[in-house]
């Protein structure tokens, strides 16, 4: 039975198959608390725009970051965020890390759609 996402503001079908969706125990370094995460989206579906801000936050549970640069997932129709955009999927090469010190930052990663539920509305395919 598969699922049927649509934005909460406007209603339009953003077309997120369920079967690029990580599982929720899946682990991520930038969490997965109150969010689903994709594999892969429809980009006709959504506007992505970058954001990059100097403040302080938590990267990681033992890091603190000053600049992040991420990007934002907004609909098409009605330009509401519903999520952003994060780098911290599961690597795309079979390195042990810079200096076998296992997966960091500098072995690039698979993006990963991060969509905030209270964004979406859910509904179940009979």
């Amino acid at each position: 039975m598969a699922s049927i996402y649509c934005c909460k503001e406007c209603g339009a079908n953003l077309n997120l198959s369920t079967a690029q969706l990580f599982p929720p125990d899946f682990y991520f370094e930038a969490g997965n608390k109150d969010t689903l995460s994709f594999a892969s989206i429809d980009n006709t579906k959504f506007k992505l725009e970058k954001e990059d801000k100097i403040m302080p936050f938590f990267e990681t549970v033992n890091y603190w970051g000053i600049q992040r640069k991420r990007t934002k997932i907004k609909c098409t129709s009605c330009g509401k965020l519903v999520g952003y955009v994060y780098d911290d999927g599961p690597p795309l090469t079979d390195s042990p890390g810079q200096f076998h010190f296992g997966p960091s930052q500098v072995i690039p990663r698979a993006p990963r759609y991060r969509f905030k539920i209270k964004a979406l509305r859910i509904t179940s395919e009979t």
